[in-house]
């Protein structure tokens, strides 16, 4: 626990996220619930709901206190927009001056932009009620483009999570330099997504840079790691969409069947792409190896993990996915590519095997190793990435980061500590390394 923090804790933070509760980012819900343990305040606003898919009553408990931007419809933004236009008319100039700067690389233009203007106008107002006096947002998208216009009027000083891939994707369409720049901190949720926020950000600034890993709580940490059942299951969870890799799985798949194989996929989650993915089983003729599940609660995810003999995650892109963490967690070995941040937490033949992005026949290598590896030897793998969440990825451990950042009693050592003087001579006094290197 962290009593002397607790006892400290004045702040009140406020968090917005494009959706949330949404199922796929039950690691959100633990970080808040984390920092609340440590005694801060936290708001949680959203810009739009996604009630609909909701499943689990943790996820629930959470829309019931989540305050949803759009929800207040045409007539609540223009209200918002109007009472900054008549209490704060400067600002308002400014974010207007913002928003039209942020459009111009934009994929989406100005219009677009208005819009976020005006719903960060009405987070001011939500802001200044709850007396908040720092605001969290998570992505590096369009919440955190609504938290950077809201500072422009006037709002608490931000910070934000960036994860990765989108971010990386589409650097100057989001205004990801000019985020950076105007943000207190930045979190990456590895070592990997960190060198890439380097890489847009001046050297004097690379400081602000803090790695907050994603995490698991105690109902993984706590419970005690099961052997390996010894049947031929696999399971990949994820929302069904292209950048998961679940055409190239199914094609895995198909080749280890027509090899005589004995095996079964279980594919937990739903998607944009469940039909093209339907569609694909029946032309394979895998209609009895694969199995989709739809959304799961938390309690149906763990026990689809809790059944297979691993878990295959073969993306293409990716942040660090939390259902790595959960996987391991529970003893089980994971598959996934070799990408991002995933790197640093799977070792193959230590608690999974890392494959070739791309690779079919990388997956299916692997896929036969774990399913002619004894379950014994897979348990053991199974224990060692226990042991490996257990010490990287402790949501609760995490948040006391976190929360230190939010009340500035912390830095991370991790980050270059770097003299003036050397700043000065290593940028050639004061010219950007970003723009240098163009």
């Amino acid at each position: 626990m962290s009593e002397p923090l607790a006892q400290s804790c004045t702040t009140t933070v406020a968090y917005l996220v494009n959706q949330y509760p949404k199922v796929s980012h039950s690691f959100i819900r633990r970080e808040i619930q984390g920092l609340e343990a440590c005694g801060l305040t936290v708001h949680r606003f959203s810009i739009r709901s996604c009630a609909e898919e909701l499943v689990d009553a943790d996820d629930q408990a959470e829309l019931a206190k989540t305050r949803v931007v759009l929800g207040q419809g045409l007539l609540g933004l223009a209200v918002g927009l109007g009472r900054v236009a008549v209490g704060r008319p400067l600002a308002l100039v400014r974010g207007l001056t913002l928003a039209w700067q942020l459009s111009q690389k934009a994929e989406r233009g100005l219009l677009y932009h208005l819009i976020y203007l005006a719903e960060a106008c009405v987070l001011l107002g939500w802001l200044q009620t709850a007396e908040v006096d720092h605001v969290h947002a998570h992505f590096g998208t369009n919440s955190t483009t609504v938290v950077l216009l809201c500072r422009a009027l006037g709002g608490p000083h931000y910070s934000f999570t960036v994860h990765g891939p989108e971010e990386f994707d589409k650097i100057y369409p989001i205004g990801l330099p000019e985020k950076l720049r105007q943000a207190k901190f930045v979190v990456a949720i590895s070592s990997f997504g960190r060198s890439q926020l380097y890489r847009w950000m001046e050297l004097a600034d690379w400081g602000k840079v803090h790695i907050v890993r994603c995490g698991v709580d105690q109902s993984f940490l706590a419970e005690a790691v099961q052997p390996v059942p010894d049947v031929p299951v696999f399971v990949c969870v994820g929302r069904l969409t292209e950048q998961k890799g679940h055409l190239l799985l199914l094609e895995a798949v198909k080749r280890l069947a027509d090899q005589g194989s004995p095996l079964k996929l279980v594919l937990v989650g739903d998607g944009e792409l469940r039909s093209p993915i339907e569609a694909l089983i029946e032309a394979y003729g895998l209609q009895r190896q694969v199995v989709i599940t739809g959304w799961a609660s938390n309690q149906e995810v763990r026990a689809h993990l809790l059944r297979a003999r691993a878990m295959v995650l073969p993306s293409f892109a990716e942040g660090l996915p939390v259902v790595i963490m959960e996987a391991l967690a529970l003893g089980r070995p994971v598959i996934s590519t070799a990408i991002a941040g995933i790197p640093e937490l799977v070792e193959t033949g230590v608690n999974g095997w890392l494959v070739v992005p791309g690779s079919v026949d990388s997956l299916v290598t692997a896929m036969e190793a774990a399913l002619h590896s004894a379950p014994a030897q897979l348990s053991e793998m199974g224990r060692r990435g226990a042991e490996r969440v257990a010490r990287d990825h402790d949501a609760r451990r995490e948040a006391q980061t976190l929360a230190r950042l939010f009340t500035g009693k912390t830095v991370d050592l991790a980050a270059p500590a770097l003299e003036p003087a050397t700043l000065a001579n290593a940028t050639g006094a004061g010219s950007s390394p970003v723009n240098a290197a163009r």
